[in-house]
């Protein structure tokens, strides 16, 4: 009988346990891996597929039938464009807000903040493309209420994410525009704050609340549900805290 009871157990598990995939903003990059961990502690049958990029792009996909289950955008704005097309079976939500910093490898003189952009020997800043990546509009935005977005904007070189900036910050450019969250990765752990970056001032930009929808052919999927409600507790709260986002 146990023997019998054991393998009923097994068929339901293997039933319901599945792949979940899921769209997820490139700034969430360093985090993913501790928050599918955590997940899996308590949901240890699924297996959560990530795919990594721009919001922007991922919406496109999405509207042409990617099959994605959960879209972890960036920003509000996207996951509402496919919530008002009918897309989306839960409203936008925010799960996280974000933050700007200003990376360098060069030893810059980091204490003049955006000023420093002026700078002759700055030729080449990175940040990632505002029409698709929302830290790139963010930049944009820093700039031009800085009032220096005129003098920065012959210098900008466009990565297609964040995580991109990140490359290009560190290699192509004096300098880049990244998420914060970027740098409490343990592979950027060499790069210190107020030597290597510094936070952009929050008063430069709108903040940056990242938004989660399910998607319509996961409506009725339990394990979409159950990661969809993880993200937007506790748990994961603090992982988002960890990596230096902010949670409300």
């Amino acid at each position: 009988m146990r023997k019998i009871i054991l393998g009923l157990a097994l068929l339901c598990s293997s039933i319901f346990a599945g792949t979940i995939n899921i769209a997820v903003a490139a700034n969430v990059s360093y985090a993913i891996n501790d928050l599918i961990a955590e997940f899996n502690k308590t949901n240890p049958d699924t297996k959560v597929q990530v795919t990594l990029g721009s919001s922007g792009k991922f919406t496109t996909q999405i509207i042409n039938g990617a099959p994605f289950d959960i879209f972890m955008s960036a920003d509000m704005k996207f996951p509402e464009t496919l919530d008002n097309q009918g897309l989306s079976s839960t409203k936008p939500v925010i799960y996280a807000q974000g933050s700007l910093a200003m990376l360098s490898s060069k030893k810059l003189d980091l204490s003049k903040g955006l000023n420093l952009l002026t700078d002759k020997n700055i030729i080449r800043v990175a940040i990632a493309n505002p029409k698709t990546a929302p830290y790139g509009t963010a930049s944009v935005e820093a700039f031009k209420n800085a009032k220096l977005f005129e003098k920065v904007e012959p210098k900008l070189i466009y990565a297609e994410s964040i995580s991109q900036a990140v490359t290009y910050a560190l290699t192509a450019a004096e300098v880049g525009f990244i998420a914060k969250s970027s740098l409490y990765d343990e592979k950027m752990s060499q790069y210190k704050e107020d030597i290597d970056w510094v936070s952009v001032d929050p008063s430069l930009y709108t903040p940056i609340d990242q938004g989660i929808i399910i998607l319509n052919r996961a409506k009725d999927n339990k394990e979409a549900k159950a990661f969809y409600d993880f993200i937007l507790g506790d748990k994961a709260k603090k992982i988002f805290v960890d990596f230096g986002y902010l949670v409300k």
